[in-house]
């Protein structure tokens, strides 16, 4: 392999594209009844679209849906927290909000993945109690307001590399109010991504500022990548890809680059140095839709979402089973707990992203709207996400997904 096939084999497994055509070929082999785990009911496919319909009906009536992305999570109970906080800010230009927005989305996204069902978190401003996504989002935004990731004590709405590159497991676990009897997944994983980030964020200063680097600096990056005052989605998400490259833990390389969220599977193909892998880049993606937002807001129109593809995670990939679209093929599937690196649980993403494209055509149909109306991150969000929640909570107690995930905190 030279150095040049390798650098192109990661430049593939980094685009869209490659996601979208790996994940068509588990779909193709799932209805050729070639893999282990799962195979496709597509006679289920109108049950799958109609269950997405009924929860945007419900929720959005108006078809007014928003991105799925971050934002909608610091927005609970009828509290805008984002418009709260910023509101505390004079002489604060739009270029800097977008940096401080954009600290807060990177942080609190990586900060994400799934909690496990025991552990919440109380909000010390309402008295509310928080479980999941919804409590680890308002988690991470209190400790942002509050300057934990910030280098400088008269700037704390910052997300600074020194800051980050501090961040260790007994702070973490008081901010998010861990303890024996409200214990969190993945709380290493996590306190150990955020100094990642941190070491991110000095080795790619093209992205993230020759001095005193920080998140928020990606805006700057975007904004020159910008023509005529228009950013396409997967340059956002090529930027993120390549700033965080460093910071996933335990993944496959290729001539010493971390691949991040891309896995192998035995029937995979191909005749490159990406032969056999899966792209899937879940929380790269979320990432990518939550700075949306953020740039719209600064006066840069973002193009082209629907060339970045569903998100590979529980709730998308629940509503697949719950309904039966996708259908397990033996009883270990829903009744063991798998590695995120298993065959079973790469099958299921890689499905899961392929099906959301089909069940996003079907309720566009059922709505009347078409791509550029209804895009890819409004579906999610009105929507597959939405759908598959409810049904986990209708069918096992807490809300558990059909599947269980053996979770080091930086996969879901």
């Amino acid at each position: 392999m030279t150095v040049d096939q390798a650098n192109d084999a990661v430049a593939w497994l980094r685009a869209p594209t490659a996601i979208r055509r790996r994940c068509g070929e588990m779909l193709a082999l799932a209805e050729a009844g070639a893999l282990a785990h799962f195979a496709i009911d597509w006679s289920r496919l109108a049950t799958t679209a109609d269950e997405v319909v009924e929860t945007i009906r419900t929720d959005y009536p108006a078809l007014d849906i928003p991105y799925h992305s971050r934002w909608r999570h610091f927005d609970l109970d009828g509290i805008d927290r984002w418009r709260r906080l910023v509101a505390q800010l004079t002489g604060v230009g739009a270029d800097e909000l977008a940096r401080i927005r954009i600290d807060l989305a990177v942080t609190s996204v990586l900060l994400d993945a799934g909690a496990g069902a025991a552990w919440r978190y109380d909000e010390a401003a309402t008295g509310n109690r928080y479980r999941r996504s919804e409590g680890l989002a308002i988690a991470s935004f209190d400790l942002f307001a509050a300057g934990g990731f910030a280098d400088r004590p008269d700037a704390p709405l910052r997300a600074d590399a020194a800051a980050l590159e501090g961040v260790d497991e007994t702070a973490l676990a008081a901010a998010f109010q861990v303890r024996d009897d409200n214990p969190l997944v993945g709380l290493s994983g996590r306190a150990a991504l955020m100094r990642g980030l941190g070491g991110a964020l000095r080795r790619c200063p093209e992205v993230f500022g020759p001095e005193a680097p920080r998140v928020g600096n990606l805006f700057d990056h975007l904004a020159g990548q910008a023509t005529d005052g228009r950013l396409p989605a997967a340059a956002i998400l090529a930027a993120v890809l390549r700033g965080l490259e460093p910071i996933w833990p335990g993944r496959i390389t290729l001539d010493g680059v971390n691949l991040g969220d891309v896995w192998p599977h035995p029937k995979i193909g191909g005749d490159s140095p990406a032969a056999g892998l899966v792209p899937l880049h879940k929380l790269s993606q979320w990432l990518t839709y939550s700075l949306v937002e953020p740039l719209e807001d600064a006066g840069i129109a973002v193009t082209d979402l629907d060339a970045l593809t569903g998100l590979a995670e529980y709730r998308n990939g629940g509503l697949m089973i719950d309904t039966g679209l996708l259908v397990p093929r033996h009883d270990a599937v829903l009744t063991r707990p798998h590695e995120a690196g298993a065959a079973v649980i790469v099958e299921w993403r890689a499905l899961t992203v392929a099906l959301l494209d089909r069940v996003a055509d079907a309720v566009r149909d059922r709505l009347g709207r078409d791509a550029a109306a209804l895009p890819l991150p409004k579906v999610l969000q009105g929507g597959t996400w939405s759908a598959g929640r409810r049904l986990a909570r209708e069918r096992r107690p807490g809300g558990e997904p059909p599947i269980t995930l053996s979770s080091d905190g930086t996969v879901f």
